[in-house]
């Protein structure tokens, strides 16, 4: 049974970074996808930032380049997403999700998604 544990979340002020975990378990993590997705009320989920598990060659949205970094640890099954200078629209739930196809930032291509951990940014 495949499982994805995020954990980072928080309120921080504008400006502030956060970093989130997702550890996976029950998956083939290696050679994969591993994608971070967020959706704010009333908005669809958007893609933030993905990593090919297997090579490490990573791909972000436009709204968080130079801002939002993934990566990864092979040995721990995690990957994280560190988030700089965050900003009040960054806030909404976000989602750690693996797919067993090439996926890159395309939610619909993910298989398997961890429950959320919710971010919040004041300004």
């Amino acid at each position: 049974q495949v499982q994805l544990v995020e954990s980072g979340g928080g309120s921080v002020q504008a400006g502030g970074s956060l970093r989130l975990s997702c550890a996976a378990s029950g998956y083939t993590y290696s050679s994969n996808f591993m994608g971070w997705f967020r959706q704010a009320p009333g908005k669809e989920r958007e893609g933030v930032a993905a990593i090919y598990t297997g090579g490490g060659s990573t791909y972000y949205a436009d709204s968080v380049k130079g801002r939002f970094t993934i990566s990864q640890d092979n040995a721990k099954n995690t990957v994280y997403l560190q988030m700089n200078s965050l900003k009040p629209e960054d806030t909404a739930m976000y989602y750690c999700a693996a797919s067993l196809v090439v996926a890159g930032l395309t939610s619909s291509e993910y298989n398997y998604w961890g429950q959320g951990t919710q971010v919040t940014v004041s300004s």
